[in-house]
C-alpha cells in the first residue's frame, strides 16, 4: 500500500478566511457566531449563525464568474486556491491524468434554488435561469476545481450530510493507497445560511435558539445546550502519495493513515443512543490505520451541541478507548465554528492536522455546567486550548441518515 501525506491546506471559515486566520481563531478560542446578516431572520425562531466575516467574492473572482456559481462553489474554489498555492506544485511537471478531485457538499446550491424559486413566483410563470442546474448540483464544485487545474483523474462529489467531506477525504486516501492517483484535492464546501437552511433546521428543532447570546450558543457537553449553530465555508486538503511528494521536495504537514465508515441503521436524524455506529467507525478507522486505541492523543469529536448526539458520542469513545479515554484530549471545534454540515469534516481535519503540527488541542468553548450524564473525569479541553504533544488525531463526523466517518491523522516527523 502507498502512503498518503498532506502537502497543502486551504480554509475559509467563520473564524477566518485563511488557514493562518483559522489557526489563530482556534488558539484564541473565539466564537464565530453572530446575528444573521444574509437575510431578515426576524420571523424565524433562530436568528443567528456562524457566517463568514469580511469575505467578498469580488476579491477573488470577476462578476461574470460569480453570477455563474453558487456561493458554495465560490467557497470551494477559494479554499482550494489557498491549498494549491500552499502545495507549491509546478503544474507543468504533474501527470494530470493521475491527479484528481473528490470534493463534497452536503446540500449544494441552496442559495441558487431559493433565488430561482422566488423569481418564478415573482414572475408568475415557470421561467428559470439556464444556470439553475449547473449552479445547484453538489458535484459542480469538484468539476470547477478539476477544470481550473486541468486534473483529469478521478473527479466526483460525496454527499452524506454532515459526513460528506470526511467521506471525500477517506475515498481520496484509499484511492492513493491503491496507487491509482498521485495527487487528489479533497474537501468540502457549504453555503446553507439561507432562509430555507435556517428555517428548515429550525423547524426540526435542531438549532439553538439562544438569540440573546449567540456567541455562547454552541456549547457541546453543557447541560444547557439546546442545539447546534449553523456555519458556512470550505476546507480543502491536497493529498499526495508520499514518494511523489518526497521526489519534488514538498513540505509535508501530516500523514493520513486511514479511515472508517459505518452506518447507525437506526434513525434518519437521531444517533443510536448507545453510539453503536460511532463506536464501530472509530474501531474500523484504527484498524485501517494499524493502530491501537492507546496510540491516540486527541479526538476531535462531531460534538454538535445537541442533547442526544453529544452523549452518544462520548459513550462510544469510552467503549472504544476504555481506561485510555482518560488520557485523551477530547474537544469540539464546532463550539467555535458552528456546524458547517458537508464541510465540517474538512475544516475539522485541518484543525486536527494543525494540532499535530503545533502540539496543541483546540478548546471546547462556552462551557459552564457539564451534563451530569457525562463522565467529569474526561478531558473535554474546556474553554482554553491545551498544549501537549499530539501524535495521533481521530476526527469524527456523523450525518443525518446515520452516516459515520472517522479519519486518522498522524504527526509528521
Amino acid at each position: 500500500m502507498k502512503r498518503v501525506v498532506v502537502t497543502g491546506l486551504g480554509a475559509l471559515t467563520p473564524l477566518g478566511n485563511s488557514v493562518d486566520e483559522y489557526l489563530n481563531g482556534l488558539k484564541a478560542g473565539v466564537s464565530g457566531a453572530g446575528p444573521i446578516t444574509r437575510f431578515d431572520a426576524s420571523l424565524i425562531k433562530t436568528q443567528f449563525a456562524c457566517e463568514l466575516k469580511d469575505f467578498d467574492p469580488l476579491d477573488y473572482f470577476n462578476r461574470k464568474d460569480i453570477r455563474r456559481m453558487d456561493p458554495f462553489t465560490i467557497y470551494a474554489l477559494k479554499a482550494t486556491e489557498e491549498a494549491m498555492q500552499d502545495a507549491a506544485f509546478d503544474l507543468d511537471k504533474l501527470d494530470r491524468d493521475r491527479c484528481g478531485v473528490i470534493f463534497a457538499s452536503g446540500i449544494g446550491g441552496f442559495t441558487t434554488i431559493e433565488h430561482d424559486l422566488r423569481e418564478r413566483e415573482r414572475m408568475g410563470k415557470p421561467r428559470y435561469s439556464p444556470f439553475l442546474i449547473p449552479k445547484m448540483i453538489s458535484d459542480i464544485a469538484a468539476g470547477y476545481i478539476s477544470i481550473k487545474y486541468g486534473f483529469r483523474g478521478i473527479n466526483y462529489a460525496t454527499v452524506s450530510a454532515c459526513a460528506s467531506s470526511s467521506h471525500a477525504i477517506i475515498n481520496a486516501i484509499d484511492y492513493i493507497k491503491l496507487g491509482k492517483a498521485h495527487v487528489i484535492i479533497a474537501g468540502g464546501a457549504e453555503a446553507s445560511v439561507t432562509e430555507a437552511g435556517i428555517g428548515g433546521f429550525s423547524a426540526m428543532k435542531a438549532l439553538s435558539t439562544r438569540n440573546d447570546d449567540p456567541l455562547t450558543a454552541s456549547r457541546p457537553f453543557d447541560v444547557d445546550r439546546d442545539g447546534f449553530v449553523l456555519g458556512e465555508g470550505a476546507g480543502a486538503l491536497v493529498l499526495e502519495e508520499y514518494e511523489h511528494a518526497k521526489a519534488r521536495g514538498a513540505h509535508i504537514y501530516a500523514e493520513l493513515l486511514g479511515g472508517g465508515m459505518t452506518a447507525d441503521a437506526h434513525h434518519i436524524t437521531a444517533p443510536h443512543p448507545e453510539g453503536e455506529g460511532a463506536k464501530n467507525v472509530m474501531k474500523f478507522a484504527l484498524e485501517d490505520a494499524g493502530l491501537n486505541p492507546e496510540d491516540v492523543s486527541y479526538v476531535n469529536v462531531h460534538g454538535t451541541s445537541t442533547p442526544l448526539g453529544d452523549i452518544a458520542e462520548v459513550k462510544a469513545i469510552q467503549a472504544v478507548f476504555g481506561d485510555h479515554a482518560y488520557q485523551l484530549n477530547i474537544s469540539s471545534t464546532k463550539s467555535m465554528t458552528g456546524h458547517l454540515l458537508g464541510a465540517a469534516g474538512a475544516i475539522e481535519s485541518i484543525a486536527g492536522i494543525l494540532a499535530t503540527v503545533h502540539d496543541f488541542v483546540p478548546p471546547t468553548i462556552n462551557h459552564y455546567n457539564l451534563d451530569p450524564a457525562l463522565d467529569k473525569k474526561l478531558n473535554f479541553t474546556f474553554n482554553s486550548p491545551q498544549e501537549r504533544r499530539v501524535d495521533i488525531v481521530l476526527n469524527n463526523t456523523f450525518g443525518f441518515g446515520g452516516h459515520n466517518a472517522s479519519i486518522v491523522i498522524k504527526k509528521w516527523s
